[in-house]
């Protein structure tokens, strides 16, 4: 992370080495495509509490994402308070509501249909847990001096990916929710001016009659997500 008068480069010698063979890379890489496979986002959430250290751990994993120069512009509120989930759940519906009555439009509203989702934000109370993320667009150092932060939206879109895929791991489920607009978030949560929410992720154990649209299955196939230079047999 940036530190004030930190300015000058200093190699260090790759501190760990994961790298196997060629066979190995492949049959771990298919292992992980398919377990990967498995994830699912929940809308339907056992009322099994998770432990506090499952949460931290998850979101310590995100840290370790990459970021631009480094400058790691996330913060994450973990939130398992009752109360403060309804007072989410309230403001999240208060946007829904406006969302889903005309604001959307169309188009959108249309193209969210086969995905079940209105305005009703059940899943923020029913899960044990609401991580919210945030971006931060500036950084401040210790004493208060405020300093440029880069690539903030893909950088913590990284870190957010490697929440989700961490959360997984540990055999949880959770939603991308985003309700739109979100500033409520900041002053519920104390967060700071510079810090803009971008998700909340309800986390949980899935109910057992949980469910998922059938839509949610249709993933691209390989050959529309990637293009490869040079082409086979050029």
């Amino acid at each position: 992370m940036y530190r004030k008068g930190e300015v000058t480069y200093q190699p260090l010698p790759l501190p760990d080495r994961v790298q196997k063979p060629d066979d190995e890379a492949l049959s771990d890489a298919q292992a992980f495509l398919a377990y990967m496979r498995k994830r699912h986002s929940v809308r339907h959430f056992s009322t099994r509490p998770v432990p506090q250290a499952v949460i931290e751990t998850c979101i310590a994993t995100a840290g370790t994402a990459p970021s631009g120069a480094n400058h790691q512009p996330w913060h994450f509120v973990a939130v398992s308070d009752p109360a403060l989930k309804a007072r989410i759940r309230d403001g999240a519906e208060e946007e829904e509501r406006a969302f889903y009555s005309g604001a959307a439009g169309d188009e959108w509203l249309a193209a969210l249909e086969p995905i079940g989702t209105g305005a009703e934000k059940p899943h923020l109370t029913d899960a044990p847990w609401l991580i919210v993320v945030f971006a931060q667009r500036y950084g401040l150092t210790h004493d208060g001096t405020r300093y440029k932060n880069y690539y903030v939206p893909e950088s913590v879109g990284l870190a957010t990916g490697f929440l989700i895929a961490a959360l997984h791991h540990a055999g949880l489920v959770c939603l991308e929710h985003t309700p739109n607009p979100m500033k409520f978030l900041g002053p519920l949560l104390g967060r700071p001016d510079h810090e803009k929410p971008v998700m909340i992720l309800p986390v949980g154990w899935p109910s057992e009659d949980a469910t998922v649209p059938a839509v949610a299955k249709r993933k691209k196939p390989l050959d529309q997500i990637l293009t490869v230079f040079p082409e086979s047999g050029s």
